[in-house]
């Protein structure tokens, strides 16, 4: 009851929803790229559940907060750098990031030229419900490690980490769908979020390695790019086309 009434518990709250909901953007980027490729009317589940899983995850990680502690104890060396089990996880998480940030950006751009010369009606390559929501349960894992991680070092108490975790993502959950819209309604946002997605998968690399890379750089790199692309849209739907 203490802990209710304490200033500090609720700036800390704060504090770390907000952190949260910035890390998960990454999240939502990627729930984004792969629910796309579903049919739209699979689209919408495909989200919820990716968040839902997103949030099962973290819960667990804090429900198991000696767990965590001991990942971050080194497992074996490698050119003299210590590589704990965090380490790989993040190792592993970022490879795949860029695999399939790559392989998504080499679909977009050869399916467009396909396209190009194809004959009406024929569309896009669909891949299955569960392989979506196997994929983005993986990346879940890496994204929440990170996510939680983050959140054990800067509050105490696991009921306020529980509770901006829960805030964090039921606020992902209301913004996930008009964000998916958006993006795959522009090409060229959707390039932008692919991008975007081949930064984090480096910067988790590089946190593996112990080549610690500020997320914030990041966030305000895609930030940056996309205020300008959001201008170009606004620009070229102002423009009448001439007769």
């Amino acid at each position: 009851m203490h802990a209710l009434t304490d200033p500090q518990t609720w700036i800390s709250l704060v504090t770390l929803t907000l952190l949260e909901i910035v890390l998960g953007i990454d999240n939502i980027v990627f729930i984004t790229i792969l629910s796309g490729k579903l049919p739209v009317n699979q689209q919408p589940k495909a989200r919820k559940m990716g968040l839902a899983a997103a949030l099962i995850t973290r819960l667990m990680l804090l429900a198991s907060l000696s767990f965590i502690v001991k990942l971050t104890s080194p497992l074996f060396s490698v050119a003299g750098q210590e590589i704990s089990g965090r380490d790989l996880v993040l190792i592993l998480g970022g490879l795949f990031l860029l695999y399939k940030s790559t392989v998504e950006i080499h679909e977009k751009v050869t399916h467009e030229e396909d396209m190009a010369g194809a004959p009406l009606g024929k569309g896009k390559k669909q891949i299955s419900f569960g392989s979506v929501i196997v994929q983005i349960m993986f990346l879940d894992i890496i994204f929440s490690l990170d996510s939680v991680i983050t959140a054990v070092g800067m509050v105490d108490n696991l009921y306020v980490m529980m509770a901006a975790v829960i805030i964090a993502v039921l606020i992902m959950l209301v913004a996930v769908n008009p964000i998916s819209h958006f993006v795959n309604e522009y090409p060229t946002v959707k390039m932008l979020a692919l991008s975007f997605l081949l930064l984090v998968g480096m910067a988790l690399v590089g946190e593996g390695f112990d080549v610690h890379i500020p997320k914030g750089y990041i966030y305000f790199a895609m930030f940056f790019s996309m205020s300008v692309e959001i201008l170009n849209i606004r620009s070229s739907k102002g423009k009448k086309p001439a007769h």
